[in-house]
């Protein structure tokens, strides 16, 4: 069984076969993965994908603040300064497992106990079952750095209700376990003292299909507070309807809403060329399936890595910490090279 220092891959064994266990342990850097975690992880779940002995995968994360805060964005920004060849590796990488997780053959369960960011939605929304517990919070911050919602975003946020996929893409916000479980980005919300005993329980279960393990992660499901983010549900469904950025601004700004007012502030605070992309992708991937997604996702990461937004909101997020970024305007991007990677 392989193991290291930043993730673990154990078998339990049970009746009718074993359960892979995947647990993350990077917390000092709130388990973001890096190019060896997903290397890892690739390759062992292309071995328990085919190994007749493995019924079901849980992927969770040491007790700690995160889940996952997703990829490690600082090494990346090395790279990129030191001018190697190799940073858009890590994107193929990334995109590589997004990819097998979304098509793997055996129940992929996911225990969300904590921060879920960017690259730790990749690895855990595309698998049959997401168990959230009440400390989860999830966002995908990517406009914030200049860059966009990727690790397959343009598949599951335009299939949200109320147009919350794009209020969520476009500013970043965070959102609470009771948020997901309503938008129906996790099945079922557990306490964080259940994430053991619900493991046990898997592997102790015959598990013939993904029908007996809903049914025992619903035996350990606790209740679910009303979503405070569909409060604002009708807002959302209005202001993130139109078909551009100045659409959803004037919409936000025309609003009699503090709510909304809110929103413009936050947006205005995004990198244009983000936004524009962000929708523009978002909008295309309510029309494609998980694979094109991704494909087209791998293209647009490719040209942010050249675009001056995305190092300059890596510097100003974690690298300088001073929040205070210094995007291009969208005018100085080529058009018509934006509306070809599409």
């Amino acid at each position: 069984m392989q193991r290291d220092q930043e993730i673990d891959f154990t078998e339990i064994a049970g009746e009718s076969g074993a359960l892979g266990v995947i647990t993350l342990q990077r917390p000092h850097a709130l388990n973001a993965l890096n190019q060896a975690m997903l290397h890892a992880l690739h390759q062992q779940l292309t071995v328990w994908a085919s190994q007749s002995s493995i019924k079901a995968v849980v992927i969770r994360a040491v007790p700690g603040r995160a889940f996952c805060a997703g990829g490690d964005i600082r090494a990346l920004y090395e790279k990129k300064l030191a001018h190697d060849p190799t940073a858009s590796d890590f994107f193929r990488d990334e995109y590589q497992v997004n990819r097998q997780i979304f098509h793997f053959p055996k129940p992929y369960i996911a225990l969300l106990d904590g921060i879920t960011l960017g690259g730790g939605a990749g690895i855990s929304i595309h698998g049959s079952h997401r168990v959230a517990t009440p400390a989860m919070s999830f966002a995908m911050p990517e406009t914030g750095i200049g860059f966009f919602p990727d690790i397959g975003a343009s598949y599951f946020l335009p299939r949200l209700p109320y147009n919350i996929g794009y209020y969520l893409g476009l500013t970043g916000e965070r959102i609470t376990y009771s948020d997901c479980f309503a938008l129906g980005l996790v099945d079922a919300i557990i306490s964080a003292d259940s994430q053991s005993l619900l493991i046990n329980a898997l592997a102790q279960a015959a598990l013939p299909d993904k029908n007996a393990v809903s049914q025992i992660i619903r035996n350990f499901s606790i209740e679910v507070p009303a979503s405070a983010l569909l409060t604002h549900q009708k807002e959302i469904e209005i202001c993130f309807a139109p078909s551009s950025i100045e659409g959803v601004m004037q919409a936000l700004e025309s609003a009699e809403s503090d709510w909304c007012h809110r929103m413009v502030a936050i947006l205005k605070t995004k990198s244009p060329l983000s936004l524009y992309v962000t929708l523009r992708a978002l909008q295309h991937g309510a029309h494609l399936d998980f694979d094109a997604c991704m494909a087209m996702e791998e293209r647009l990461s490719s040209y942010f890595l050249q675009a001056p937004d995305f190092m300059e909101g890596i510097r100003a997020a974690v690298i300088d910490k001073d929040h205070a970024p210094h995007w291009k305007p969208l005018a100085l991007f080529d058009a018509d090279l934006l509306f070809s990677l599409f």
